[in-house]
């Protein structure tokens, strides 16, 4: 991350870090689906350490549930020291993307396949995560 990238106190935009994880976790989401794939929600992002002008910035973001045309990709974010190497976790923040047909309206996507008790545990909570998101919705909460 560079000077551009950062405020007067030397930590990188907390709006930049959220615009990487929206494009890292688009892609997983469009991979998934193979589809164009748009935001529909982003969870509370909290960030837990700042990240400082010079550190290598990785997004990891990957699928963790699917609905009929809807996905949750989980997104977690480290910055390097690259000097002692030392590595930071930033943050983690829950995308849900929405797959788009050829008229920009909602298509069904592939199941997510979950092959071990942890991709499993993972897909469990986010479901509970999703149900609790439409339930705020239907209250008026979101």
């Amino acid at each position: 991350m560079g000077v551009g990238d950062a405020n007067t106190m030397g930590n990188v935009h907390g709006g930049l870090i959220m615009k990487l994880c929206d494009e890292a976790a688009g892609m997983a989401a469009t991979k998934h689906a193979r589809r164009p794939s748009v935001t529909v929600a982003v969870d509370s992002m909290f960030f837990h350490s700042p990240v400082h002008i010079g550190s290598l910035v990785t997004v990891q973001a990957e699928v963790s549930w699917v609905g009929r045309s809807s996905m949750e990709t989980k997104v977690v974010v480290s910055a390097e020291n690259v000097i002692t190497g030392e590595i930071i976790h930033t943050n983690t923040a829950y995308f849900v993307y929405v797959a788009l047909d050829e008229n920009g309206r909602p298509t069904p996507v592939p199941p997510l396949l979950c092959e071990t008790d942890n991709e499993r545990e993972n897909f469990s909570r986010a479901a509970a995560r999703q149900a609790y998101r439409l339930e705020q919705r239907k209250q008026g909460n979101l």
